[in-house]
């Protein structure tokens, strides 16, 4: 058993909290994902569990067992960090061996386990290469054999794909996910790429301002975001968050411009709290672009600012009034800049949050 517990994990420097009272669990074999902006305290609680940082609050858990107390080295962990900290010295196979041999492990396990994490990371013909000769995607391979060889309980990813580019981003990602399912192990990785987070995951846990926000699948977070920021930070391009007022007793909101019905499920919590100010959201794919003659779905009216055609969808940019909307529409779809466009959307598709708290609106809806 080797999951993770963090009990009110607490991080000050000074004055200042950076990570405050933080309680999350990584299951046993579960690939977690920490996500959040820059600054947010994610490579802190990285850190904290990893021993590299010491808590001024709380308690971190490894397989039962509280770790707050214990050096690094006594954790039973492997890190990768973002730099690939490879001796530029020593060939692949004496980097790969380099902490098995600090910890006095004999030449045949060495030899056993260096070739078992080079087949595993595709590195046998480059053993004997020096890591000058190696690209940034090997080199992050061979980084990520280091922690293999070790055999640990825990892996802890701390950013590890920021220097590459986006196409061994995504190679990377696909091999890091495959080698922590290939080997049960438990791991917590740390990025501020929500895309990053919702591909790799099997849960993802969004942090801001040292806090956590909500955890969860990443479906379920993507699908029901907790509080308008996730809304707006999980999800590529972002949701459309439209300042509203409630009406109609319930059954209508009320934009700069534009009027739209609230979703049926949550009329009965909004009857009566007419002038209540919201946000709604509706995500990119959510809107479409009207047809001529049809009368489905709410309707708002932009003006192009952008138009960007990625060969399967066009991501439109529009402006309705002082605010700017993003729609994913079919690729036939390519509206000139400055053109009119009536967008349609339909609106039980609408996310509704409270303006003043930021939370989500509990209508009773399951992610679908």
């Amino acid at each position: 058993m080797a999951d993770i517990v963090l009990s009110g994990l607490t991080k000050r420097f000074g004055n200042t909290t950076v990570v405050d009272a933080v309680d999350l669990t990584v299951e046993d074999r579960e690939l977690m994902v920490l996500v959040g902006p820059s600054g947010c305290g994610k490579s802190t609680v990285l850190r904290m569990v990893a021993g590299l940082e010491a808590a001024s609050a709380g308690t971190v858990a490894i397989g039962g067992r509280v770790v707050n107390d214990l050096p690094p080295k006594a954790r039973d962990i492997a890190m990768v960090f973002q730099s690939y900290a490879l001796y530029p010295h020593m060939s692949v196979r004496e980097n790969l061996e380099y902490g098995l041999r600090m910890r006095r492990v004999g030449r045949p396990e060495r030899a056993r386990l260096v070739t078992e994490a080079a087949e595993i990371l595709d590195l046998g013909a480059l053993l004997d290469r020096k890591p000058k000769e190696l690209s940034g995607g090997q080199r992050q391979r061979v980084a990520v054999g280091r922690a293999i060889v070790r055999k640990p309980q825990v892996f802890l990813f701390d950013e590890p794909l920021s220097n590459l580019d986006a196409r061994f981003r995504m190679q990377m990602r696909a091999e890091i996910a495959q080698i922590q399912k290939r080997l049960a192990t438990t791991a917590l990785y740390v990025t501020h790429d929500q895309v990053e987070a919702m591909t790799m995951g099997q849960r993802i846990a969004v942090m801001r301002d040292g806090r956590l926000q909500q955890v969860g699948t990443p479906l379920e977070v993507y699908r029901q975001p907790a509080n308008l920021f996730v809304a707006g930070f999980v999800g590529s391009p972002p949701m459309n968050l439209l300042p509203v007022r409630v009406g109609g007793d319930g059954t209508l909101l009320t934009g700069a411009g534009f009027e739209l019905p609230v979703p049926r499920a949550a009329r009965q919590a909004l009857g009566g709290q007419d002038g209540r100010e919201l946000v709604a959201g509706i995500r990119p794919e959510g809107l479409a672009e009207a047809a001529g003659g049809s009368s489905e779905g709410a309707r708002l009216r932009a003006e192009v600012a952008l138009a960007e055609p990625l060969g399967s969808e066009v991501v439109v940019h529009a402006r309705h009034g002082k605010q700017t909307v993003i729609a994913k529409l079919g690729p036939e779809s390519v509206p000139e800049l400055g053109s009119s466009i009536e967008l349609t959307l339909d609106p039980e598709a609408l996310h509704l949050f409270d303006a003043a708290s930021q939370a989500r609106l509990d209508d009773g809806r399951t992610p679908a």
